[in-house]
């Protein structure tokens, strides 16, 4: 998504909603359905983002990540079900969900040929903040996001990274309690990202709610405490890291061989013994057992078919695993490009 969202207020200062209490869910979406034309692109998703947590989207390319936060940030209506931020409905008061949320998206949506300082003191009018708020705010984000030494230099002499926390410096001029981020990390290198998580956490420290999709798996598993995975638009599973962890199993074994011919013996003798996950390769594969003697099992099928795997790797399972289970498929390196 490459959105700036135009917020209107009456009152020229700062201010948020009020927050709500703590077993109030300020993210709630119940039933939510998206069509475009013949597509349906979101069937019947529900969430619920608890105050001051991270809720981390995951999914494939089009499984309907970005048209949720869209339908959330009022860029687009629901055709079924009802979606709320802070318990304001946002099909029907979409200005008063404006005036809660912040919104960074895949891309910087800032003005190259314009300075960070006037790129936020911009924002700052959009918003209808007081002229002399939006200079001290402007000041202060620009200290907080690192930038203080490059404020007064075009956008366009940024590199990727310092886009990107100015992007999401914009997305907090109005101070808003909510935040949604559609792969803000994208395209980054991993000191750029490890920066931006540290950022993420602050804010969350202090108070902010995040809703975040992300491409990077070890991105949800580092900042949400909770994850929804949701694939052709349905909602596929949900819960915390290591809850999602322990529903694939226990333990992985990763075994390898120097040819396909000797994998795919390997495969038969198992297949009975245990779940046997093939790579694209053909030449390793994946089994997952729950306790250590299943693992030694393993070991002894190999053994009595003559089999000398190259590696033979046990480890715990990673949310990649997950995802391989719930989607058929890794999750892809590449941004999010879905329409849906």
């Amino acid at each position: 998504m490459n959105t700036t969202l135009q917020i209107q207020r009456d009152d020229p200062r700062v201010s948020s909603p009020v927050p709500p209490t703590s077993t109030d869910a300020v993210i709630r979406v119940e039933g939510l359905v998206k069509r475009f034309g013949d597509l349906t692109a979101v069937q019947g998703v529900d969430l619920a983002v608890e105050p001051g947590t991270v809720f981390g989207l995951l999914g494939p390319n089009g499984a309907g990540k970005t048209t949720t936060i869209r339908v959330l940030t009022t860029l687009l209506r629901p055709d079924e079900g009802r979606a709320s931020i802070l318990g304001i409905d946002v099909a029907r008061d979409p200005q008063a969900v404006r005036e809660s949320i912040g919104l960074a998206g895949q891309y910087a949506a800032v003005d190259e040929n314009l300075t960070g300082r006037e790129n936020l003191r911009l924002v700052g009018r959009l918003t209808h903040l007081d002229r002399s708020v939006v200079r001290s705010r402007a000041d202060e984000l620009l200290e907080r996001f690192g930038l203080v030494d490059a404020a007064d230099r075009p956008v366009r002499t940024y590199s990727g990274g310092m886009r990107r926390r100015l992007d999401l410096a914009a997305a907090l001029v109005h101070k808003p309690p909510v935040l949604f981020l559609d792969e803000p990390t994208t395209g980054l290198d991993i000191h750029s990202r490890n920066d931006l998580w540290s950022i993420i956490g602050e804010l969350v420290d202090d108070g902010t709610t995040v809703l975040l999709t992300t491409q990077y798996l070890e991105e949800a598993d580092r900042l949400a405490n909770r994850i929804a995975v949701i694939d052709r638009g349905q909602k596929v599973a949900e819960g915390t890291a290591a809850e999602l962890k322990s529903s694939f199993g226990n333990t992985i074994i990763d075994i390898g061989f120097a040819d396909a011919f000797d994998a795919d013996r390997a495969r038969t003798a198992m297949q009975a013994a245990a779940g046997v996950e093939a790579n694209p390769d053909h030449r390793t594969m994946q089994v997952s057992v729950g306790t250590a003697r299943e693992v030694l099992g393993i070991a002894r099928i190999l053994d009595r078919a003559d089999l000398d795997p190259e590696t033979f790797i046990v480890r715990e399972p990673t949310l990649d695993d997950v995802f391989l289970m719930l989607t058929g498929h890794v999750a892809e390196d590449t941004t999010d490009g879905e329409s849906s």
